[in-house]
């Protein structure tokens, strides 16, 4: 967690600068979800706010964004001489030519030395790499430009899969949702779960999700493969009953048909064999508690419905590409750099 500074007289920490740089062209949501986070972000007890933003570009006063909403902003120069704890390079189509823009690079690398952390939203990852932040780094950004980021800059370890990553003092996410989980887990390095999930509360988000979560939501795919919603009630039955005897003769049954046609109709539908959509679901929600829990891991194995420890594992390591005890040391919420 990164240590707040000492209390002032009035018994409150001073609140921490969380700089936004912006340019031409960036995707609103981008910003304006991070920016809610720190924006209401507060200490446990005191209910001081913990952070104060300011909103930079190139020369500062009006940039456009993709919405056709102009957002007001300072220069970036009134930073470079002041301490920043948070530095945010926003996403956004304007990235691709920002990128090139030697005096904006230059910037954001000047802010960077300021700063005790760095960030990027979204594509604001391409900008982060032109200034060198992410050289021998593990980064993401949206998957549509993890190919131009690793093509570009080939001294960066691309990762396509998470929504946001932790690489020491710096942290990219992918595309604009994931900017604001990214500054959620934030929140909760710097003051603890509660307050990320009080601040999550706030925003109505349906949960603080950690940066192992898949870009490629796997729930969201089901649906779109079912368009007619043919197996959606069955899709919940089978989170709902993980530990269930979930072979191909029981989901026919639940589905009044026969296993042959069950299996024919379901694997037509969905691209996969009832037994293997099984198999990831019962993988998403043993990521999901590796990631936001401490329950043990052959508790996991069981609450998911593996049977037994070396069932998931293996089951991990095909699917994931690690194993379930490193998985939950790379992507466990809240963990210490």
């Amino acid at each position: 967690m990164t240590p707040f500074p000492a209390k002032n007289g009035d018994g409150d920490a001073p609140p921490l600068n969380v700089v936004f740089v912006i340019y031409p062209d960036i995707v609103l949501l981008d910003l304006a979800g991070p920016l809610s986070v720190f924006s209401w972000a507060r200490h446990d007890g005191t209910g001081s706010l913990a952070y104060e933003t300011a909103i930079t570009s190139l020369k500062g006063g009006t940039v456009p964004t993709d919405t056709g909403v102009p957002i007001e902003s300072e220069p970036m120069d009134r930073w470079v001489q002041r301490p920043i704890h948070t530095l945010v390079i926003v996403g956004g189509d304007g990235a691709y030519d920002s990128m090139h823009d030697a005096t904006l690079v230059k910037g954001v690398a000047a802010l960077a030395e300021r700063s005790e952390r760095v960030c990027s939203v979204c594509s604001g990852a391409l900008i982060l790499a032109a200034a060198g932040l992410l050289d021998g780094r593990r980064a993401t950004t949206h998957w549509e430009d993890c190919a131009l980021l690793a093509d570009s800059f080939p001294d960066v370890q691309v990762d396509a899969d998470p929504i946001y990553v932790r690489d020491g003092h710096v942290w990219t996410s992918a595309g604009v949702t994931a900017g604001t989980d990214m500054a959620l887990a934030i929140v909760a390095d710097d003051l603890g779960q509660e307050a990320a999930l009080e601040r999550a509360q706030k925003l109505v988000t349906y949960m603080v999700r950690p940066g192992g979560q898949s870009q490629f939501s796997p729930a969201l795919e089901r649906q779109k493969l079912d368009r007619s919603g043919k197996f959606r009630r069955l899709h919940q039955w089978i989170e709902d009953n993980l530990k269930s005897d979930l072979r191909v003769e029981h989901l026919a049954e639940r589905e009044n048909m026969s296993v042959r046609s069950f299996h024919r109709r379901y694997t037509l539908t969905m691209g996969t064999t009832p037994a293997k959509a099984v198999e990831r679901i019962r993988t998403e929600a043993a990521r999901e508690l590796l990631e936001t829990t401490s329950v043990g891991i052959k508790s996991v194995a069981h609450r998911c419905g593996f049977g037994d420890e070396e069932r998931m594992r293996r089951t991990f390591m095909r699917l994931v590409g690690v194993s379930p005890s490193a998985y939950r040391q790379r992507f466990r919420i809240g963990k210490e750099s």
